[in-house]
C-alpha cells in the first residue's frame, strides 16, 4: 500500500524484484507520469490501483507486462482522450481484466465522457512522410515503372550517361537493383509497354533516332525490335501509353518545329504511325484521358495553349475539340481522379502552375500554385492520401496535400532534388515510394510512409 503519499512520478523498474508481488495500490498521490517500463517484471500482480491521482496519459503497453492482472482501477483520474489515448482505448477492448471507468477531461467533445465511447482514432491518430530510402548515384530525366510476371520495374532515362537503366526491385534486400541497361544517344524517355507476355520499351531519344526494344528471355535482355521513323520525330518530350477498344496506341509528343507528335499502333508484328497531331506546334506534353466515358488526348505546347482532342469512334481518329483557354506555355499536363471527380495540374516555369477539375462541361481552375523555374507538377497518391509534387530548378521542390475539408492542396514538405525532371509513384511488397529525378545531382527514392501518433 502507497496510498496519500505525494508521489509525482513511477519511474522505470520502480518494482524491479517483486516478482510476486500480487497487490499494489497506488492511490491518493500526486502522479502525473509514469514510465513506460515502470511495471516491468510484475508477472504475478492481480490487482493494480492507480485511483485518484492526476494522470491525464499512460505510455503505450505501461501494462505488457502484468500477464496475471484481473482488476485495474483508473477511477479519479481524467484523461487526454486523443491519439495518446489510443493505444489504451484499444487494450480496453482486448483486455480480459476489469477496468473502471476512464474518463476524459478533452478534447472537448468528449469532456466527462467515457474512453470507451470514443469513436475512432483512426484518421486522427496517423500522418503520413516521405524519407529517403535509395540513392541512385546518377542523373535522370524520366522514370517509368511496370510490372512483370510478379515482379517490379523501373526504366530509368539518363540521357548524360547514354543509357535507359532498368531496375528491378530486390523482395530479400528490399532496394531496386539494376537488372539491364539500355545504351543510346541522349535518351530522354523510356516507356514500357506491355503486351500479353510481351515487354517493349520505348527509347526515345534527341539524336540518331528513336528506338524500341524488346525484352528476349533466351538473352535475358532488351534487344532492338524496331525504330521510330526520324522523320516524323526529331525532338521528343513525352511518350504516353494507351488503350481505346483493347487496341494498344502511343503517342509521342515532339517538341521541335520540324517534328511531328504522333500517334503509334501496335499491329500484332510492330508498332506502326497511325496518326499525326498538331503539326508545327513545338508540343511539350500529351496526356491520354477518358472525360465521360469517351477518349481524349489533351496537347500542351510552347507556343499556343493545350488542346483537347477527342477519339472520333466512326473514324478511328482524334479530332480537336477543345482548348483550355488562358494557359499558354504549359510544359506538362497530367490528369488524376480523386473522389470520382477528373482534376488536371498544368506545369508552367513561368507563372503559376494550375489545378484544374471538370464540371461537365469544362476544366476550370481550382487552385495556382507559384511555381517559377517549374519542369513537373506530378499527381500521385498513397493509400488514399493525395499529392501533388512540384520540382523546381530554383528552389526545394514542394510536396502538397489534398485537404478534404478545405479542398486544396496545402504545402506538406519540402525536399531538396537539384533540377527535378519527374516524380514517380512506385508500389511494390505493401511499401509505397516515388522516385525524384535529377538533371544535375542524384536520382533519389523517397519511401511513403504512415507514422501512428499514439
Amino acid at each position: 500500500l502507497l496510498n496519500s503519499n505525494s508521489f509525482t512520478v513511477i519511474r522505470d523498474d520502480a518494482f524491479a524484484g517483486l516478482f510476486h508481488l500480487e497487490y499494489l495500490f497506488i492511490e491518493g498521490n500526486k502522479i502525473e507520469t509514469i514510465s513506460r517500463n515502470a511495471f516491468r517484471g510484475l508477472r504475478d500482480l492481480t490487482h493494480l490501483s492507480l485511483a485518484n491521482n492526476h494522470l491525464k496519459a499512460l505510455p503505450r503497453d505501461v501494462f505488457g507486462d502484468l500477464d496475471s492482472l484481473i482488476e485495474l482501477d483508473l477511477r479519479g483520474n481524467k484523461f487526454e482522450c486523443d491519439c495518446k489515448a489510443k493505444w489504451l482505448f484499444l487494450w480496453l477492448k482486448m483486455t480480459n481484466s476489469t477496468v473502471s471507468d476512464v474518463l476524459c477531461i478533452g478534447p472537448a467533445e468528449y469532456q466527462d465522457k467515457k474512453l470507451n465511447d470514443v469513436t475512432s482514432f483512426d484518421y486522427e491518430c496517423t500522418t503520413t512522410d516521405f524519407v529517403v530510402h535509395q540513392i541512385l548515384p546518377y542523373q535522370s530525366v524520366s522514370v517509368d515503372t511496370f510490372n512483370s510476371k510478379n515482379d517490379v520495374f523501373v526504366a530509368i532515362a539518363q540521357p548524360s550517361m547514354e543509357n535507359c537503366m532498368v531496375l528491378e526491385w530486390d523482395h530479400i534486400e528490399m532496394n531496386f537493383r539494376s537488372y539491364d541497361n539500355i545504351t543510346g544517344q541522349s535518351i530522354v524517355g523510356c516507356k514500357a509497354i506491355l503486351v500479353g507476355e510481351q515487354v517493349f520499351v520505348v527509347v526515345a531519344q534527341l539524336f540518331g533516332g528513336s528506338h524500341i526494344y524488346k525484352y528476349d528471355e533466351s538473352w535475358t535482355k532488351f534487344v532492338k525490335f524496331q525504330d521510330i521513323e526520324v522523320s516524323r520525330i526529331s525532338k521528343p518530350n513525352d511518350i504516353e501509353l494507351f488503350e481505346i477498344d483493347s487496341e494498344m496506341f502511343f503517342v509521342i509528343a515532339d517538341s521541335s518545329k520540324a517534328g511531328l507528335s504522333t500517334v503509334y499502333k501496335w499491329n500484332n508484328k510492330g508498332f506502326y504511325s497511325y496518326q499525326s497531331l498538331h503539326e508545327w506546334f513545338r508540343d511539350t506534353d500529351a496526356e491520354f484521358l477518358n472525360i465521360d466515358g469517351k477518349s481524349h488526348l489533351i496537347l500542351s505546347s510552347r507556343s499556343q495553349v493545350p488542346i483537347i482532342l477527342q477519339w472520333n469512334k466512326a473514324a478511328k481518329k482524334f479530332v480537336p475539340h477543345s482548348e483550355i483557354p488562358n494557359m499558354e506555355d504549359v510544359l506538362a499536363v497530367k490528369s488524376f481522379r480523386m473522389q470520382d471527380n477528373l482534376y488536371l495540374t498544368l506545369t508552367r516555369f513561368i507563372g503559376d502552375s494550375r489545378v484544374m477539375k471538370w464540371n461537365s462541361k469544362q476544366f476550370v481552375e481550382i487552385q495556382a500554385l507559384p511555381s517559377r523555374g517549374a519542369m513537373t507538377l506530378q499527381p500521385f497518391s498513397f493509400k488514399n492520401n493525395y499529392y501533388l509534387a512540384l520540382g523546381s530548378d530554383y528552389t526545394f521542390s514542394q510536396i502538397y496535400q489534398w485537404d478534404s475539408e478545405k479542398k486544396i492542396f496545402r504545402l506538406f514538405k519540402e525536399i531538396y532534388v537539384q533540377a527535378p525532371r519527374s516524380f514517380t509513384a512506385v508500389s511494390t511488397d505493401r511499401r509505397d515510394f516515388f522516385f525524384a529525378s535529377s538533371f544535375k545531382g542524384n536520382t533519389q527514392i523517397f519511401e511513403h510512409i504512415v507514422i501512428d501518433l499514439s
